[in-house]
């Protein structure tokens, strides 16, 4: 949604463009959260065809466009075997990002895994579109895939691409939706792949996955959500396990590969003990979002999945869990009403307010109660926004606008590097070589290693500055 908000502190009107949860995370590279790859599991590109179960290749080079590369897992298995094969779509474009974070599951599950590396925030539908074909169609032709079984995942911009192509693919079979949703999908009828949201419970996003999962409950599409102790991340390793098991049983209801009894009785006896564990700490919220997820990937493959549909009558009957989810509601209205001021609070309220807002928030977001995942997610909420203005201003040219916004960027978001690499902006168009240089070091040391971007931004070659733009490059992390 675009919402036009005025300053009306300026003579001239300034139109503020907020991508309020539409954009789910930043174009630049470090608007999200930055992880480490083992150097030890990554191998350049061998020749065609010669890819070897069990390191990771990035970046494997598109036959048909050079310009486009994956990252590429392939698990150890037997050479005759066709594997399931999942998509990964980085908001960053680091496609090795995500095959190194689930490289163990990849193993577990026999999945093969790929990463585009083109696929990033700031792409429209159509990239979305022709980067998919051209890495579909580059690996399906090198790698012994199951075309029977391909899903795909991404995290935040990278999990509405994951969405968007499988509402425009029907060789999708199911989607892992790590972060954002995709609205698109509440028109898209009763669609034919299953829908696994994962949200963190201090993501800003949480609520929207909250709420689309709830209107996909209306409807006889397979689809089911999980949450992790996190922020606006990719979720953990045993987060992602729950996901790729579920994407597993839905394979077996599907009659794709053959029903595992093991498999079915370890999810039961594991999601059963995790319930009674969840009751007996008093915890019937969490307690309920297990029996959700259970009744989704075990219906037609086990009656015991009736065990899981009684226990969940049980809650819903229940007083304390009553109280829980009025209590929960709560939490969410007030939550919404805090974001409506905020946004009549863009064009108006001065740097003073910010502060002791940001300060309040961030303070709040820390304290062990109830309350302290809302805080989480309008920290990030507060972060994206102050992103999402700088990026139009700066677009603008309008400078001294811009340099506010950046300002309040940095006061909500101090450890993200993208705030200081707009700061590195706007003091090269000041003239000021020093804090150019300061700004730009400050980014690097937090985790900006966009060289593409930063080779190409014209601020950073002006003649104006003197800085050496080979020395700040060398300090990047690859």
């Amino acid at each position: 949604m675009l919402r036009v908000i005025p300053n009306m502190k300026n003579s001239h009107s300034i139109k503020l463009i907020i991508l309020f949860f539409y954009i789910i995370s930043c174009g630049g590279n470090t608007h999200g959260e930055n992880e480490s790859i083992d150097s030890s599991i990554i191998l350049k590109s061998p020749a065609a065809y010669d890819f070897k179960p069990g390191k990771i290749f990035n970046p494997v080079i598109c036959k048909a466009d050079p310009q486009q590369t994956y990252a590429l897992y392939i698990p150890p298995h037997n050479s005759n075997e066709l594997l399931p094969v999942v998509y990964f779509f980085d908001p960053h474009g680091d496609g090795g990002l995500p095959l190194a974070k689930y490289k163990a599951l990849a193993d577990s599950f026999h999945f093969i895994l790929i990463g585009s590396n083109n696929s990033k925030n700031g792409n429209d539908w159509n990239d979305a579109e022709n980067i998919w074909s051209t890495l579909s169609n580059d690996s399906q032709k090198r790698l012994t895939i199951n075309r029977n079984r391909i899903y795909t995942c991404g995290f935040s911009g990278g999990a509405k691409v994951a969405t968007f192509i499988a509402l425009n693919n029907a060789d999708i079979k199911g989607v892992i939706a790590n972060g954002a949703g995709l609205p698109d999908i509440l028109n898209a009828g009763n669609f034919n792949f299953s829908l696994t949201a994962i949200a963190g419970n201090g993501d800003m996003n949480m609520t929207d996955l909250v709420s689309i999962n709830n209107s996909l409950n209306k409807t006889n599409t397979t689809h089911r959500i999980i949450f992790f102790d996190g922020i606006h991340e990719w979720a953990p390793e045993s987060t992602m396990d729950k996901a790729f098991t579920g994407i597993e049983a839905d394979a077996m209801r599907q009659k794709l590969i053959p029903k595992n009894d093991s498999f079915i009785n370890n999810i039961i006896n594991q999601n059963k003990k995790e319930i009674n564990d969840y009751t007996k700490a008093n915890k019937f919220l969490k307690a309920d979002g297990i029996c959700n997820f259970s009744i989704s990937i075990l219906s037609g493959l086990t009656d015991e999945v009736n065990w899981f549909k009684e226990k969940k009558n049980f809650f819903a009957n229940n007083s304390v869990y009553q109280k829980q989810w009025l209590a929960e509601q709560k939490i969410l209205a007030e939550e919404e009403n805090i974001k409506t001021t905020y946004q009549q609070k863009f064009g108006s309220a001065d740097i003073n307010y910010w502060k002791k807002t940001i300060k309040d928030v961030q303070a709040k977001e820390t304290k062990k109660n109830p309350e302290a995942p809302m805080y989480q997610r309008l920290q990030a909420y507060l972060s994206l926004a102050f992103y999402s203005v700088s990026s139009q201003l700066i677009a603008g040219n309008k400078n001294t606008e811009a340099r506010r916004f950046v300002t309040l960027y940095q006061m909500a978001d101090s450890s993200n590097s993208e705030a200081w690499y707009f700061a590195a902006i706007l003091d090269a168009r000041d003239h000021n070589t020093k804090a150019t240089k300061d700004d730009l070091e400050k980014a690097v040391s937090l985790g900006f290693n966009d060289k593409k971007r930063f080779e190409s931004q014209p601020e950073f070659e002006s003649g104006d500055i003197s800085i050496n733009l080979s020395e700040i490059e060398s300090k990047m992390k690859p």
